[in-house]
């Protein structure tokens, strides 16, 4: 339980500077910029990907492969991969803008520093799960509160100064930028430059799978829901505040499952247990989380309930799902596993194109009752 709690730590940690940074730079420059955070989180999944294959994948290379300098080689592939997947998106930032149907001369400026941000959280959580491999728990936990610590201060402190979009945005992100090169410099040891980059997915191809459907979800979906108008826009930027850091953090029981089964640790009731004990929490903080806010986005009771149930009862069967389809792809087979999931996402994808603004969450619940149901049965079978 504990290295789990530290895990939940540093996503927690992460998640919640990067939603009360967005809440008071609304606050401090212009209201309508917390809704970036919206506008880019399709993009957060392709930081999962990039994380699956050059972080969590490679460092399981380290014990299934026995090949030593994987993590270390991931990590530099991982760099350079981040740097020209989002360099290339920042780039042509008014023309995703405008495929997610809101204004560029309103989110601009900062729709190019949420990108940027989101390449330099990918290299930190790059470096994090290469701790996490090495039982440097305490190490991983330091540089996530350093990190945070230094991209809330400065860009609330520079917007604060210049209330100008452009100077606080560029002054936090050359601070970020120098703090993840002095990070890879410590953490860069012995490159051979070779990894097995089909194994890497292998070994984590359920989540890199989930990170690229989400991706195709949420791109298209959210440009969906967004054509209904600022009611709903309002109404899904709310639900995805007050669940989001919750999300993420269900990401520690992956890692800490994982981390278990490559180690031959693995106790399904112990890690059921711990599991339960993190959702029931986090149920909690959405619910106090919902009521806090609420008088500040106003967003309409009747839709932001609707979401937020809806989220509520996918938390209570995330721990079955997450702990045996874990297992089952690193224990069973993971081309099977992952096939199930493309197909579960594959559903929800399809759905988040119903001319609804309900579409995502009712994909959302779809494929994840067809996850929890393949994962019952599939380790049932598996014991048997």
């Amino acid at each position: 339980m504990k290295r789990l709690l530290r895990i939940s730590f540093d996503i927690f940690l992460t998640s919640f500077t990067s939603i009360i940074s967005w809440f008071f730079i609304g606050l401090i420059i212009d209201k309508n910029l917390t809704n970036v955070f919206s506008l880019t989180y399709p993009l957060q999944c392709l930081m999962g990907v990039i994380v699956s294959i050059f972080g969590v994948g490679a460092n399981i290379s380290i014990y299934r492969d026995k090949n030593e300098n994987a993590g270390v080689n991931g990590l530099f592939y991982g760099v350079i991969v981040s740097i020209l997947l989002f360099g290339f998106i920042t780039f042509n930032c008014e023309r995703y803008i405008a495929f997610m149907n809101m204004d560029s001369t309103i989110y601009l400026i900062f729709c190019r520093y949420s990108i940027l941000q989101i390449l330099l959280q990918t290299i930190l959580q790059l470096v994090l799960i290469k701790y996490y491999y090495s039982d440097e728990n305490q190490k991983s936990n330091r540089v996530v509160v350093l990190f945070n610590s230094l991209n809330f201060l400065v860009l609330i402190i520079a917007a604060l100064i210049t209330k100008d979009q452009l100077l606080s945005s560029t002054i936090t992100l050359i601070a970020l930028t120098i703090f993840d090169v002095l990070l890879l410099f410590k953490n860069f040891g012995k490159i051979d430059f070779k990894l097995n980059v089909k194994n890497c997915f292998k070994y984590d191809s359920v989540s890199c799978s989930i990170s690229i459907m989400f991706f195709i979800l949420y791109l298209f979906g959210f440009s969906n829901s967004f054509a209904f108008g600022e009611k709903y826009v309002v109404a899904i930027t709310f639900a995805t505040l007050v669940t989001d850091i919750q999300w993420d953090i269900t990401g520690a029981i992956k890692t800490d499952v994982k981390i278990d089964i490559v180690k031959k640790t693995f106790d399904y009731e112990d890690h059921l247990k711990n599991a339960s004990k993190l959702v029931a929490l986090l149920i909690i903080s959405i619910l106090l989380v919902s009521l806090l806010i609420y008088p500040i986005y106003q967003p309409n009771l009747a839709v932001a309930s609707i979401f937020i149930s809806l989220h509520i009862i996918n938390f209570m069967i995330t721990p079955v799902s997450e702990i045996k389809l874990c297992y089952l792809e690193l224990e069973d087979s993971a081309t099977k596993t992952t096939i199930n999931t493309i197909v579960a996402y594959l559903i929800r994808t399809v759905i988040c194109f119903l001319p609804t603004p309900y579409c995502t969450i009712i994909g959302q619940m779809c494929s994840s009752f067809y996850e929890f149901i393949y994962a019952q049965m599939r380790y049932a079978k598996k014991l048997n």
